[in-house]
């Protein structure tokens, strides 16, 4: 599958945002993904990126991204920046992305890539994205990368008071990817459809 068979099927199913579309589009999959899974770059599927971790799969990124844009974010915090895709994604399409990643191989990969491809409104991070960045709060919205049981109370404390998180909730055997939106001191969630994700880890290695 090249990138325009991507973006129709995409479109196909559901996602209709443009910034998201045109981001997809312009962040090479290729620059995040390791040299043996090269000719896989496009499929519309999760790959492996070593350390036990994946790079999620296109429509998973594109329906997390869209999720949030609906709720016009300006600061987002992503917890989980793997190989990276997902922020790069997320840096074109709202004003300044700050991403923590607790494996510091795939950090180090990361930022490098960042660099090398101008994305100069991403602020990585090395740490325990289970308590956020909380230096950096309050965040517009937060998207999480791995699957919890529920969601971390520390990144429910790191929202603005209109903020909204997006993130994998279940165990190994049934996870939903749900939408999380606060209105105050109230929360709603909505689930997104079924997902397979990573757990959310704490610590840092």
């Amino acid at each position: 599958m090249n990138k325009q068979q991507l973006l129709d099927e995409l479109t196909r199913q559901g996602i209709q945002d443009p910034q998201v579309l045109a981001a997809i589009e312009k962040i090479s999959r290729q620059d995040f993904v390791p040299e043996e899974q090269q000719q896989y770059a496009y499929a519309n599927d999760a790959l492996p990126i070593g350390y036990e971790q994946t790079i999620s799969q296109p429509y998973v990124v594109a329906l997390m991204t869209q999720a949030i844009l609906k709720h016009h974010p300006k600061k987002v915090l992503e917890v989980g920046t793997g190989s990276g895709y997902q922020a790069a994604i997320l840096s074109l399409c709202v004003e300044s992305v700050y991403t923590v990643e607790r494996i510091k191989a795939l950090y180090e990969f990361a930022r490098v890539r960042f660099s090398a491809l101008e994305l100069e409104n991403i602020h990585s991070f090395y740490g325990d994205g289970y308590e956020g960045l909380a230096a950096e709060a309050p965040f517009d919205a937060i998207l999480v990368a791995a699957r919890a049981p529920e969601v971390p109370k520390a990144l429910l404390d790191q929202l603005t008071p209109q903020g909204c998180l997006v993130m994998p909730m279940g165990d190994e055997v049934a996870q939903e990817l749900v939408l999380v939106t606060r209105q105050d001191e109230q929360w709603h969630y909505q689930s997104l459809g079924a997902v397979v994700f990573v757990p959310l880890q704490p610590g840092i290695v």
